[in-house]
């Protein structure tokens, strides 16, 4: 191939930029796009939401859950379905043994990090609190950000139907259960 020749194609490539950024240009002139201020698209949510309220003090977050309308939304049986995710990790049989995570028989009521033979993450064990309802239901709507440092690696359940049906299931593997509200 003669030098005449690559100069035909390295012109034809350049005449070929050339017009892509000619056109462009002349399409910003013709077609003017006004780009707003703040770039993004405001949501409007509902007030009143039956489930939660979130409300705002100082620089604190509290969301308050009506618990009794959220476990109303759920089912054992679905409960049964959606805890097969939870299976890989857990059991909630009586007397089932520790796997990746603790077992679960009787976790509501309980205090948060109390099964002996378990080594929990030691935010879960310095928790101090007990399984209520609300406090399952926190966890498991995502675990990570309800108990800092926790190392269950769940990204967590967010749908309210899900998160009631387990909480449903799981209060009925216990020698106790707690009564619903």
């Amino acid at each position: 191939m003669d030098s005449f020749e690559i100069n035909k194609i390295v012109a034809s490539i350049l005449l070929i930029a050339l017009l892509f950024i000619g056109i462009g240009k002349i399409s910003d002139l013709i077609f003017h796009v006004d780009k707003p201020e703040i770039p993004g698209y405001k949501v409007e949510m509902p007030e009143g939401n039956v489930i939660s309220q979130v409300s705002e003090t100082q620089n604190e977050t509290v969301e308050e859950v009506d618990i009794a309308a959220l476990l109303a939304l759920g089912d054992v049986s679905h409960g049964e379905k959606v805890f097969k995710k939870c299976s890989a990790c857990h059991v909630v049989e009586k007397g089932g043994s520790n796997k990746i995570g603790p077992a679960l028989y009787g976790v509501l009521g309980r205090k948060v990090g109390a099964i002996q033979d378990y080594k929990y993450s030691q935010s879960l064990a310095e928790y101090g609190k007990e399984w209520t309802f609300e406090e399952m239901n926190g966890y498991l709507r995502k675990p990570q950000a309800w108990i800092k440092g926790t190392k269950m690696s769940f990204a967590g359940l967010r749908k309210e139907k899900d998160r009631a049906s387990v909480i449903l299931f799981l209060n009925q593997y216990s020698d106790n259960p707690l009564p619903l509200p």
